[in-house]
């Protein structure tokens, strides 16, 4: 098949709830896609932070590969190894107490809302199931994750939202007291803002969230879908804030390009979820799970330093380009937003013209979430096209 014959039977078979760029896309190799003719892009967005590792990458396509021909799937009725070995180390590099596994950040945050809720219900019977989020989250797409989403724009259509949700300003610490009343059983934040602006939250807001959830007994939920297995140069985004959340949710990267998520719980909160509250027939996956056990393999120690270190290089480097149109560089690790003046889709479609894919967020910035294992010479490249399309804009 050529370009224009997949883009057709796209947009003649699947729903239209996509804005797609019209890149057909055949195949990759690090951060380098092509598609059926041969075009080049480099890749700025790994799936929208999914492909943690890369495309091609043979340490994880092998254990994938081994995995599916052993089992590819069986009920969580019985008991399988790659799952139990890959809770056991997020528990080992986090300090979390249990681990439960489904498909999707949607999921996993959905799953924390219910573990929050069931807990606060447990101990204080009903009447404190509020859950406080921030202004500018974004949560997911269900029902009920989108009511936890903090925008407007995403309260349409699809009502009557799930009730028990409020709202409060990212770093306004006198705002979230407030907010954090009798009735609440949870906050529920993304350390850093993905879809709302890639904007990382003040260091002195989250330690008052923390202490503020310690004193009412509210439980304190990091939402990492975006921002863990890391992504922001560690394992989770929370052990650069010197915090330890009650339940921290995870999806997008920990597969390398699998549908896989979950969350973890804290000590106090570990056992709140008993047989028949909560399941997910895909979570757990055999092949999922050893294709997780392999990313976590991949980064550990040395390269999560890489990604610290490529991370600081990207934002160095787009300051440096004085582009007109550029009014912020922020980020941390391998997730960066460029705050700009031109209207973000339309830098985002002439990089692709150009041979770059990149992805907005917000109502401002270009987003850029590359592979966490991208070599320099890729970022070179990336950064070049980038340079000329943001002095043009």
């Amino acid at each position: 098949m050529n370009n224009s014959e997949v883009i057709r039977l796209t947009d003649e078979n699947i729903m239209q709830t996509y804005s797609r760029f019209p890149v057909a896309v055949k195949e990759g190799k690090g951060a380098t896609l092509w598609d059926f003719e041969g075009n080049k892009y480099i890749d700025f967005t790994s799936g929208i932070g999914v492909c943690s590792v890369g495309y091609g990458n043979e340490k994880w396509a092998e254990a994938v590969y081994r995995q599916a021909l052993k089992l590819q799937h069986v009920s969580n009725l019985y008991y399988t190894e790659p799952a139990a070995q890959l809770a056991k180390q997020l528990k080992e590099r986090t300090g979390m107490s249990r681990v439960f596994f489904s498909n999707s950040g949607a999921e996993a945050n959905e799953g924390a809302i219910k573990l929050a809720r069931k807990y606060s219900y447990d101990r204080y019977g009903e009447g404190r199931s509020a859950v406080v989020t921030l202004v500018q989250s974004f949560h997911g797409r269900t029902v009920t994750t989108l009511a936890a989403t903090g925008q407007d724009v995403f309260h349409n259509y699809f009502f009557p939202f799930t009730e028990g949700f409020r709202y409060t300003p990212a770093n306004d610490i006198e705002a979230l007291d407030k907010a954090l009343g009798r009735d609440v059983c949870a906050l529920m934040i993304e350390l850093i803002q993905g879809e709302g602006g890639v904007l990382p939250l003040d260091r002195e807001f989250v330690e008052a969230a923390a202490r503020l959830c310690a004193e009412r007994d509210i439980l304190l939920i990091t939402d990492e879908v975006q921002t863990g297995v890391g992504r922001t140069g560690t394992l989770f985004c929370f052990m650069q804030y010197g915090i330890k959340p009650d339940v921290c949710s995870f999806a997008k990267g920990i597969a390398g390009g699998l549908p896989f998520g979950g969350f973890m719980a804290g000590e106090k909160c570990a056992d709140v979820l008993g047989a028949g509250t909560h399941a997910s027939t895909f979570g757990g996956n055999p092949v999922c799970a050893a294709a997780a056990l392999t990313v976590l393999d991949i980064l550990s120690g040395e390269e999560l330093e890489k990604v610290k270190e490529k991370g600081v290089y990207l934002r160095k480097r787009i300051a440096e380009m004085n582009a007109g149109c550029v009014t912020a560089v922020r980020g941390m690790g391998m997730m960066t937003g460029i705050g700009v003046k031109t209207p973000h889709k339309e830098i985002a479609s002439k990089c692709v013209e150009n041979g770059l894919l990149v992805l907005t967020a917000g109502k401002d910035t270009v987003r850029l979430l590359p592979p966490l294992t991208i070599s320099y010479e890729e970022l070179d490249e990336g950064l070049g096209i980038l340079r000329d399309v943001l002095k043009k804009a």
